[in-house]
């Protein structure tokens, strides 16, 4: 499959139609629809449906769009970097889920860019699931993620950083007035918990070893949607202190008791190949 063919394919599921694709590809409308039906046969799955005035995606048109665009994505970074190679210059792409360690990381960032203007810095926001599987398939140089590490996977700088973990209460709720809530303050309240694994894992030990044991009404993958329900509910939200401001607010933190707290540590892919700013970036963080 040529990167050619791929992006005839991206241009024609965002706009919709044969006709406005061409348009915008500057190709007459036969020439397109015979490159997508090649590329079909080349698949051997279809990938439309074919309407009368539009066309929609199949599942397997769905999924070749969604690693079409990663594909793409992943080229143009390369590309860009490679041409860069002559002076510092280039992208630097870091993912990682809600956390105040990422302040750790803004001086060398904002020094870099100053210096270098040549250097991008691309941020993602998602749960140390999602960042790790960006990593895997090279769409970010450097994850942040809350400990324990994959050593066998992940090369990882630790940083000085620790996190408390505790609830996210509405003003009015009972536990609200708490100065630490315990395993037995949390047994028969909905609970709201991060949808990541490692994270669950923590907790679940937190609790007693069996989450089971207690009401979980649901889990979300970043914070601020979950407090708004926590703020208009009787729902109690498991989160890091810090990561919503909760002055003048409705809202409520209350740390644990036992204490749990969790260390953070930027990882990269093994044997990874920087691009020449990604490479400064790790060489200053690492002599930081």
């Amino acid at each position: 499959m040529e990167l050619r063919v791929l992006n005839y394919f991206l241009t024609v599921a965002r706009e919709g139609t044969i006709s406005k694709a061409a348009e915008v590809l500057h190709l007459s409308q036969p020439t397109l629809s015979k490159q997508l039906k090649d590329l079909e046969e080349e698949l051997g799955v279809q990938l439309f449906i074919r309407g009368n005035r539009e066309i929609s995606l199949t599942e397997d048109g769905v999924y070749l769009q969604n690693r079409g665009k990663e594909i793409l994505s992943l080229v143009s970074t390369t590309t860009l970097n490679l041409q860069k190679n002559e002076v510092i210059g280039g992208d630097i792409l870091i993912g990682g889920g809600e956390t105040q360690a990422f302040q750790f990381l803004t001086d060398i960032l904002n020094h870099l860019m100053e210096r270098y203007p040549d250097i991008k810095v691309h941020m993602y926001s998602g749960n140390a699931d999602d960042v790790k599987d960006k990593i895997d398939k090279g769409l970010l140089d450097f994850g942040l993620v809350i400990d324990p590490v994959e050593k066998q996977k992940y090369e990882y700088v630790p940083l000085p950083i620790v996190d408390r973990w505790g609830i996210l209460v509405n003003q009015k709720h009972a536990l609200a007035e708490k100065e630490h809530v315990s395993p037995a303050d949390l047994k028969n309240q909905p609970l709201l918990i991060s949808s990541q694994t490692l994270v669950n894992n923590q907790l679940a030990e937190w609790l007693g070893g069996n989450l089971n044991n207690f009401s979980i009404v649901g889990s979300y993958n970043l914070l601020y949607n979950a407090s708004l329900l926590v703020k208009a509910g009787k729902s109690v939200a498991f989160c890091i202190e810090g990561i919503i401001q909760t002055k003048d607010s409705d809202l409520v933190f209350v740390p644990l008791e036992p204490a749990l707290t969790s260390t953070i540590s930027i990882i990269w892919k093994k044997k990874q190949i920087f691009s020449n700013a990604a490479a400064l970036f790790l060489e200053k963080l690492t002599n930081s």
